[in-house]
């Protein structure tokens, strides 16, 4: 989920509002609260408890949410955090890789400070994220096995980049049916559902979320359509990273989301080739639901 802003750059909850709706209305599947895409590191945590559990509440129930708990701090800090965020009434809290060792730590001090922390967060149900801030650390898939063999992980949003590493973590976690591996990657996004994935969770939602779901809902398909929306996602990955996530935010107020294009994380759209190239890429995706019969559910 992105996090809206006023001009004061304090939380927009009108428009957070209808950015749920949004993201329900185009069949998301589950809701990711809390996280990068949210500019959670530029958030405090009483925002973060504060917003978490409106979009709880604004949810009620209707699909699964999921939110990020864990911080720079001791592993008693993070797991105590862990259950504030708990009580906001999400169905999982997210652990984030690289905050469980320093870049400098080897293996087996984050593989002991991740057992740590489940040992020390109770039954609270817990997602694992390879977020790539501050540095990028992997979970092999061994220990994701191990982790989810516990019963307490039933999430996992994966960053390798690489299809070899997706099924191995998906072999490894294929005896534990309350679990899923969703991929961040949208380069193979038809092959990582081919080969058992959960499912997308990906910064591409948060431009076009009613086409990420149309993939989801037609990869099994041997169609020219299928092939030709991997090839948009793959095409304009640059165009999406490059500004985000004020670039998201540009999209979906051109599409008619009464959402401002502020960011707390410094991302701006201050060049006007960068604004052509979004208009471009909005106008291409407008040509490509065409073709393919896509029902956008706004703008």
């Amino acid at each position: 989920m992105l996090m809206p802003f006023q001009d004061d750059k304090t939380i927009d909850y009108k428009s957070l509002d209808e950015l749920v709706e949004l993201y329900l209305d185009a069949g998301a599947g589950g809701l990711f609260a809390n996280c990068l895409s949210s500019e959670m590191f530029h958030l405090s945590k009483e925002e973060m408890l504060r917003s978490v559990a409106f979009i709880v509440e604004k949810v009620n129930g209707r699909v699964p949410v999921v939110a990020t708990g864990t911080f720079r701090e001791s592993p008693e800090d993070q797991a105590r955090f862990v259950k504030e965020m708990y009580a906001t009434g999400v169905d999982s809290v997210i652990v984030i890789t690289c905050l469980l060792a320093a870049e400098t730590d080897d293996e087996a001090t984050f593989r002991a400070n991740a057992r740590q922390l489940i040992a020390l967060t109770g039954d609270v149900p817990l997602g694992f994220y390879e977020c790539p801030v501050p540095y990028k650390r992997l979970i092999q898939a061994d220990f994701l096995g191990e982790l989810v063999a516990t019963g307490r992980v039933n999430y996992h949003k994966d960053t390798c980049l690489d299809m070899t590493g997706i099924q191995e973590k998906l072999a490894a976690t294929r005896a534990y049916p309350g679990f899923g591996l969703y991929d961040a990657y949208m380069v193979h996004a038809v092959e990582s559902l081919r080969a058992g994935s959960a499912g997308l969770s990906c910064i591409q939602g948060n431009y076009f979320p009613e086409l990420v779901v149309w993939l989801c809902d037609h990869y099994t398909e041997d169609s020219p359509d299928v092939q030709e929306v991997q090839d948009f996602f793959s095409r304009n990955m640059d165009v999406m990273h490059d500004t985000y996530p004020a670039s998201a935010k540009y999209v979906l107020k051109k599409r008619g989301l009464d959402i401002g294009i502020l960011c707390r994380n410094d991302s701006e759209l201050t060049r006007e080739e960068d604004r052509k190239a979004l208009d471009i890429l909005l106008e291409n995706y407008h040509t490509l639901a065409d073709r393919i019969g896509l029902q956008l559910v706004f703008g």
